[in-house]
């Protein structure tokens, strides 16, 4: 049976690390809801490749009706880390131990939410040092997979592991 995924998304995503996990998420039978500012609005790829529509907004948005997380990279993770119900929302899932997966730039809203302290994680090469001195367990790996919980990635190059991961740990 598909999960529910929720992936929160604004403005400035990387284009291939929403579609590609996205896709291959849709593939075995998932369902990925993405979650914005507000229902309805227009979100645009950094790269203007994937332009996306929210199927729901922040304050709509409960962890409880969903399974997993997912936050691509890209400048997103940095806007949405500004806010705090995006922070909260986040939070619940790593606190919940349900499944969690961020890529290149997305640790950085796990950071903000003060949820990667003793972790193992890995993120984009410019993060690093922030998941560094968020007391995680860093590593310059292509996939990062921790206490069958957390998968994490650093760039576009490492999608095809951060698919295979997360796909593993939606399958359990």
């Amino acid at each position: 049976m598909g999960k529910r995924i929720a992936c929160v998304v604004t403005d400035e995503f990387e284009d291939v690390e929403f579609q590609e996990p996205a896709d291959a998420y849709k593939e075995e039978g998932h369902e990925v809801v993405v979650i914005g500012f507000e229902k309805g609005k227009k979100i645009k790829g950094k790269q203007g490749d994937v332009e996306l529509t929210a199927d729901l907004g922040i304050d709509d948005a409960k962890a409880d009706d969903f399974d997993a997380l997912f936050i691509p990279g890209g400048n997103s993770p940095d806007q949405l880390r500004a806010d705090d119900r995006f922070v909260k929302f986040a939070k619940k899932f790593m606190d919940d131990k349900k499944p969690v997966f961020a890529i290149c730039h997305g640790p950085q809203l796990l950071i903000t939410a003060r949820t990667l302290e003793g972790r193992d994680a890995t993120g984009y090469k410019s993060i690093q040092v922030d998941i560094d001195y968020a007391k995680a367990n860093l590593h310059d790996e292509e996939v990062v997979v921790c206490q069958n919980q957390l998968v994490t990635s650093r760039q576009p190059d490492d999608i095809p592991a951060f698919n295979r991961e997360s796909l593993k740990l939606l399958a359990s």
